[in-house]
């Protein structure tokens, strides 16, 4: 699960960065495009699916409704996990360096919009000192442009504090202390359980997670509205998003699970199986929401990516957990 939790952004990066450079959205969207196409809501409706899935007679998870019910629990819990962890790395960055692509770019057009004639001025020197340069260069006189060079140890130092900074989100945090207990039995029996000593932590846990789901929904209800009204997002740039999330990904998703299958990499677990297939045809994550909040940049036009993508989610849901039972039964 974790590679193709992991593929799933790789596959839906590299199709949203082909539909980026077709498309050509504004340079504050191009991160939020790609984060879309790649990053997947891969906890909320997965608790939703999965378990409501298994309640259905004649699917082809078994008849015991209660333990599919209870080991589905169990993989949208782990693909909520492998997912906070890939969003708050990945997509975490993409919003970040969109955002300072762009916030770059209109402080200098701020500062040339001040003093135009200072602007022009500077332009011409420029241009003079090019024409110089060229013919200078132009009677076989060499021109040599000294460049600082970063040393390579200081690159890798500078790349692993950001993604020590990028894991210290307090989702990837909560994710790593959950697998530590669930892997571990000992700690796991300090909670989890009718005898845990520790058994009120478990129980206010699952009070708070009984209403994280209509929360997060009406959060995203009440972002919708912000959207609507002032966003500037082309159609085409809609319609794109749409066919990499909704048919592209799910076809990809086939192949890779039926191909991981025929290697001898998966258990014969239909239910299992499903969850793979199902991580390449969700909508985009709620989270890349609260990226864009937090770094002022493409807020409204990811409120009109969700509203359209998540109205489509119902029918791409639909479909393609019908396609991916009939091709499990």
């Amino acid at each position: 699960m974790p590679i193709n939790v992991g593929l799933t952004f790789i596959i839906g990066g590299a199709l949203g960065w082909i539909a980026v450079k077709l498309l050509k959205p504004g340079l504050h969207l191009e991160g939020l495009v790609i984060a879309s196409c790649s990053a997947a809501n891969l906890g909320n409706l997965v608790l939703i699916v999965v378990p409501a899935i298994c309640h259905e007679d004649g699917s082809p998870f078994g008849d015991d409704h209660a333990a599919c019910s209870s080991i589905g629990l169990s993989y949208a819990s782990f693909s909520m996990a492998l997912g906070g962890f890939y969003i708050w790395t990945y997509t975490f960055h993409l919003i970040r360096s969109s955002s300072v692509k762009f916030k770059a770019l209109k402080a200098a057009e701020q500062e040339a919009s001040r003093d135009p004639n200072k602007d022009l001025e500077a332009n011409a020197k420029t241009h003079l000192l090019d024409e110089e340069i060229q013919g200078y260069d132009a009677e076989n006189h060499p021109v040599s442009h000294e460049k600082k060079s970063v040393p390579i140890w200081r690159k890798i130092v500078e790349l692993l504090r950001q993604i020590v900074e990028e894991l210290m989100a307090p989702p990837t945090i909560a994710a790593v202390i959950g697998l530590i207990f669930g892997s571990i039995t000992w700690l796991k029996g300090l909670i989890i359980g009718d005898n845990a000593p520790l058994r009120v932590i478990q129980d206010c846990i699952n009070l708070l997670g009984n209403g994280l789901l209509p929360c997060i929904i009406l959060i995203l209800g009440g972002n919708l509205i912000q959207g609507l009204r002032s966003a500037k997002i082309k159609t085409t740039m809609i319609l794109g998003i749409l066919f990499v999330k909704y048919l592209l990904l799910p076809i990809i998703g086939i192949g890779v699970v039926k191909a991981a299958d025929s290697f001898g990499f998966l258990p014969p677990d239909p239910l299992y199986h499903f969850v793979l297939m199902l991580q390449f045809t969700l909508p985009p994550a709620m989270s890349i929401g609260t990226m864009a909040q937090l770094f002022d940049v493409g807020q409204e036009e990811c409120s009109v990516i969700f509203l359209w993508t998540y109205v489509f989610a119902a029918l791409a849901l639909t479909f393609w957990s019908t396609v991916f039972m009939w091709i499990l039964s």
